[in-house]
């Protein structure tokens, strides 16, 4: 009998942590409609939880949807996020305070743009487009996501000018949702 009840009793447990999990993965990733294809990104609230709600909330709203790439560097990032498309611009909530880590950045991690001031970024994001070109930013700037599928349509994404990046008729985000 007590064997009976233990075994039922750590099925229970099993039960209860499995779908404690499903509910805690409800939502974890975001998915950006391109041209080319889905790109789907897995975010990271155990490293920048503000950053990854802003995102989320962003993308409830349909904020992201339409937003060009306004910066795009060839072996560096693509920079989106701006309604303005010019890189000065954000949503109209408040910026997040910085939420670095060591999370080295590589091909695909995302990150949150920001100006000078650390706890400036707001709405403006980039994906990384190599393993080396945004390593110096580990550390200096927050990760809230990785790119899990579909980096070959970020590959695809419109470049700009050598050195500003700044894209003539770039591309954009056709819809951008939490999944």
């Amino acid at each position: 009998m007590i064997r009976l009840f233990s075994t039922a009793l750590a099925f229970a447990f099993a039960m209860t942590f499995l779908a404690g999990n499903s509910a805690q993965a409800a939502g974890d990733k975001l998915v950006i409609e391109l041209k080319t294809g889905k790109v789907v990104i897995q975010l990271r609230p155990d490293l920048a939880p503000k950053h990854v709600e802003r995102v989320k909330t962003l993308a409830s709203q349909g904020f992201y949807n339409g937003l060009k790439w306004h910066r795009v560097i060839d072996g560096f990032m693509a920079q989106t996020g701006d309604p303005t498309g010019t890189g000065m611009g954000g949503s109209k909530l408040p910026d997040l305070p910085a939420e670095f880590s060591q999370e080295p950045y590589k091909r695909g991690t995302v990150g949150a743009a920001r100006t000078q001031d650390p706890n400036s970024a707001n709405s403006q994001f980039f994906i990384c487009f190599t393993d080396t070109g945004c390593a110096g930013l580990t550390g200096q700037y927050t990760v809230w996501g990785q790119v899990i599928s579909g980096m070959e349509n970020v590959d695809k994404i419109k470049r700009g000018e050598p050195g500003s990046g700044t894209v003539e008729d770039p591309d954009t985000m056709l819809k951008v949702y939490v999944e």
